[in-house]
């Protein structure tokens, strides 16, 4: 049996991996996949791709992107979510920030630098028209840490998913002003180039195994009441978020990638762009 270790968030999006690990779909195929749930984001998990904590992520497309131009030694192995994020802008319920114009000066809570959290807020900062050289940050961790941080006034506002801070929004600790969505797919498989040397057919085991799950992930008979009681969701907001989910068994395009590096790029999030071989396991 090879043991193998994925990372992911805790969220909705990741329900085929704990399904398919729980059927012992992967022991079938002797692979004991390991799942981590990484509350804090991407930024964490870039940095235990990089330092061998994982081999297997989970991530999101811009900040691995990000990563591996900065020299994580990492590959996209392939899209994995090929719709937008949805991201909620989200402020304290009590305080006086009503449109995204009131926080044009105001500081966003970050989970980390180099997190998706801290990412869109330049693309939202680039949206509105705004210098993203002036934007401020205040480093929060995870959402817990958003929570006490909007409610003690050290930041201001914070892009999280929408469908997972709602719970937060129905508790009336935070409300959420808007939205901006990733101009790109958002989710897509990395694995270390260590893990890539050693165990490529390994690979096309767990991607064949977790695309067969996504493809009829939507068919499963009550999806949407076992998704709203794992997650902790309202049947509505499930319904509404899976009406514009897909997930997705293809490689990421190399249009979606000079897309992610350009924005990146203008934004002076990243000093060069490299080639799609640089970013992506060819299979």
């Amino acid at each position: 049996m090879k043991k193998v270790r994925i990372i992911g968030v805790p969220e909705h999006f990741n329900l085929p991996w704990h399904m398919a690990i729980e059927e012992n779909a992967f022991k079938e195929r002797g692979i004991d996949l390991s799942w981590t749930d990484i509350p804090e984001g991407t930024g964490k998990m870039c940095q235990m791709l990089e330092t061998d904590e994982t081999d297997l992520a989970i991530i999101l497309t811009e900040g691995i992107v990000k990563s591996i131009s900065a020299g994580n030694p990492a590959k996209i192995v392939q899209e994995f979510i090929s719709t937008p994020l949805l991201w909620g802008i989200h402020v304290a319920a009590a305080s006086n920030y009503k449109t995204i114009s009131d926080i044009k000066d105001s500081t966003a809570a970050i989970s980390r630098f180099g997190s998706g959290s801290h990412l869109m807020a330049y693309v939202n900062a680039d949206n509105q028209g705004w210098d993203p050289k002036k934007l401020k940050f205040e480093v929060i961790n995870n959402l817990e840490g958003a929570i006490d941080a909007l409610t003690n006034k050290t930041a201001d506002y914070f892009l999280w998913e929408r469908f997972t801070t709602k719970p937060v929004v129905d508790r009336g600790v935070f409300r959420r002003i808007d939205d901006v969505p990733t101009p790109w797919p958002c989710f897509v498989i990395a694995a270390t180039d260590k893990f890539i040397a050693e165990n490529t057919s390994l690979i096309h085991h767990i991607t064949e195994v977790i695309n067969l799950y996504t493809e009829e992930f939507k068919n499963i008979p009550s999806i949407d009441k076992t998704l709203a009681n794992a997650y902790g969701q309202k049947l509505e907001d499930i319904k509404e978020w899976l009406a514009i989910t897909k997930w997705s068994q293809s490689e990421l395009k190399n249009s979606t990638l000079k897309k992610v590096q350009d924005t990146l790029f203008d934004l002076d999030l990243i000093d060069k762009k490299l080639q799609p071989e640089a970013l992506l396991l060819k299979r």
